[in-house]
């Protein structure tokens, strides 16, 4: 509910950033692909770098291309088909750039093997559950279920990744990233058993 309530806040905020966006000849899929390569590049090369802070602001800085380009959509009647597969599938890629930038950075420099352990686990698992409602929905089922949605997962990553950055100790990422995990294997057996179930 509090992020449903926050993107109802930065709606209001970026509409006029969308408008503007939209008048200098902007499509709302060449916002999706440059919020896409903002955030690959925050997190696969300032996060190697040992730079969590700065990597974590540049990529919170182009993650709202999430929001601005769906709104860029609606205001300028652009909403297609092709829109959305393309903004599903650089969901993804964010997705991973930032759980394989942490793990660079910890199985490398950072020292930290369970931390770089448990950012791959993140996104595998991660993956699995957007991946399971995909094919779910192929198949005419609905999986749109589970604790573990993307934006409390990315949020939550950011945050304590950022304020690892700033000098809070890494235990509390590596639990709150083995916390995530868990709530992510959760979300993978709910989605499977909410699609047997309509199976049968």
């Amino acid at each position: 509910m509090m992020l449903r309530n926050l993107r109802s806040f930065f709606s209001a905020v970026f509409t006029p950033v969308a408008r503007l966006l939209l008048k200098i000849g902007l499509t709302p899929n060449a916002v999706t692909l440059i919020g896409a390569a903002g955030v690959s590049l925050g997190a696969l090369v300032l996060y190697p770098l040992g730079q969590l802070f700065w990597g974590t602001l540049v990529i919170t800085l182009f993650v709202f291309s999430d929001l601005i380009d769906g709104l860029m959509a609606r205001l300028g009647d652009q909403k297609s088909e092709i829109g959305g597969f393309l903004d599903s599938v650089f969901d993804r890629v964010q997705d991973s750039a930032v759980f394989l930038g942490l793990m660079l950075w910890f199985f490398g420099s950072g020292g930290d093997y369970w931390i770089g352990v448990a950012a791959g686990v993140c996104l595998i698992l991660g993956l699995l559950v957007s991946y399971i409602r995909a094919r779910a929905e192929s198949l005419g089922y609905d999986a749109n279920t589970g604790i573990a949605e993307r934006p409390e997962r990315m949020v939550l990553t950011l945050v304590f990744t950022g304020f690892v950055g700033l000098g809070m100790s890494q235990t509390v990422l590596l639990i709150v990233l083995v916390l995530l995990a868990a709530a992510s294997m959760v979300t993978v057996i709910q989605r499977v058993t909410t699609v047997i179930r309509q199976a049968h």
